[in-house]
């Protein structure tokens, strides 16, 4: 397996590898060098999993530094390129600090990183990786890597695509043409793989449309299932030193644009949420500090570090009610279905969901029952109003919805069933051997 991050936090790929390290496969994750943030500990890799890390490289070609700050070339090429380059010093020194922006250079960046960056990541990627019968690339910066292999070894390789690339915020900002190349690039190696996998049926049957692909693996990033202890544990509430009646509105996960962070807290000042607190778990970022220093929230709003992938539902059992307002921003936050709304369901914990037909599918289950609330997350008003349908429920309401919720965690969405497919999938690449 490639995958271009530290593999620590990647709860998807640690799940898949360990899942075909137990079906009998021998599993190798080739991954990015360690996070500074973990002090070069190396962490436990998944069971029966090796990990093998390669540094992304670093720097810039000449002909990036000649586009964006032509001055730092040596003295005889930045005379030749006197014109430009007093022409580019001029809009950097004094366009861009009268405008206090950053200046795009028309892709140069984007193009830069792919070409030194992660292009050179894939190819010391292979020469780390040993001789293998199926290459499995987790993402489209992996793509290369494991289709490079699979040429090498004359076997195959699998793209398992955890969102859409091309309508993934940074690429949406790229020129026009650059997006048209990388799409065709991407189709090509996709149709090209074995298998393509990706998290769930409505980015199946998009994906399926851009590649010309008749079938797609939907593989939904479910925790495996869990039984809360006899005595509940409310991990939340003593960390944060609450009393056990105070309502508990969590927001989990990444804290980043377009995830209805802002949203949600203002929504929290609604009449009806008073004795309400808002909890993020997760790791700090700059989302969420103007709401933790937003005064009319004081003492309300609380952060908690991010946890172990393996303690995530533990953790989440403690709120009341998970929200998860997630913009429309793009066809990627229309159609995706986040990790968190799988880790509040395995936790019991009621949901609120921005009101987004794959996920109003599940939230709003028409088999087993409703495990939470659905609503606008651009309308006044509505998260609040979703938020209060949960916790203004009567007490044995409230019992009940969690009941309901863990047994559609485990009659249905848990690794368990997911897993299964990714199974069977290489099941079928050992018979056509």
């Amino acid at each position: 397996m490639y995958v271009l991050n530290d593999v620590t936090r990647d709860s998807r790929v640690r799940r898949e590898a360990e899942t075909l390290a137990a079906a009998g496969h021998a599993v190798t994750i080739v991954a990015t060098q360690l996070a500074a943030d973990l002090g070069g500990q190396e962490p436990p890799a998944p069971p029966g999993v090796t990990v093998r890390r390669v540094a992304i490289p670093s720097g810039s070609p000449w002909w990036v530094t000649a586009v964006r700050a032509p001055w730092r070339l040596p003295l005889p090429w930045a005379f030749v390129l006197l014109p430009w380059t007093v022409l580019r010093a001029a809009w950097v020194g004094v366009v861009n600090r009268l405008l206090g922006r950053p200046v795009q250079a028309g892709g140069i960046e984007f193009v830069r990183r792919w070409r030194v960056e992660w292009l050179g990541w894939c190819r010391t990627a292979v020469a780390a990786a040993a001789p293998a019968d199926v290459h499995h690339a987790h993402d489209m910066e992996a793509l290369p890597a494991a289709r490079a292999a699979a040429a090498r070894d004359r076997s195959r390789y699998v793209y398992d695509s955890h969102e859409i690339y091309m309508e993934w915020g940074p690429v949406l900002r790229q020129p026009r043409l650059l997006r048209w190349l990388m799409a065709r690039w991407e189709r090509r190696m996709a149709r090209g793989a074995a298998a393509v996998v990706t998290i769930g049926d409505a980015l199946a049957a998009e994906l399926a449309r851009r590649f010309g692909i008749a079938t797609i693996v939907p593989l939904y990033n479910c925790p495996p299932r869990w039984d809360p202890p006899a005595v509940p544990e409310d991990r939340i509430r003593t960390a944060l030193g609450l009393d056990a009646d105070v309502p508990i509105v969590l927001c989990h996960g990444g804290f980043m644009a377009n995830r209805g962070l802002e949203e949600t807290a203002e929504e929290m000042l609604q009449p009806g949420l008073e004795r309400a607190h808002l909890v993020f778990l997760g790791y700090r970022a700059v989302f969420i500090e103007r709401i933790l220093a937003d005064p009319r929230l004081a003492g309300r709003v609380h952060h908690l570090p991010a946890v172990a992938p393996d303690d995530v539902t533990a953790w989440v059992a403690g709120a009341d009610v998970d929200v998860m307002a997630i913009q429309p921003a793009d066809l990627n936050s229309r159609l995706s279905t986040p990790n968190k709304l799988f880790e509040s369901i395995a936790a019991g914990v009621p949901v609120v969901s921005s009101d987004l037909p794959a996920r109003r599918a599940i939230v709003m289950d028409a088999d087993r029952g409703a495990l939470g609330a659905v609503c606008d997350p651009t309308s006044p008003g509505a998260i609040a109003g979703a938020i209060r349908s949960i916790i203004d429920a009567p007490a044995s309401g409230r019992a009940e919805l969690r009941v309901r919720i863990l047994r559609a965690a485990h009659e249905r969405w848990n690794w368990e069933t997911e897993s299964a497919r990714l199974v069977e999938l290489y099941a079928g690449f050992a018979v056509r051997s």
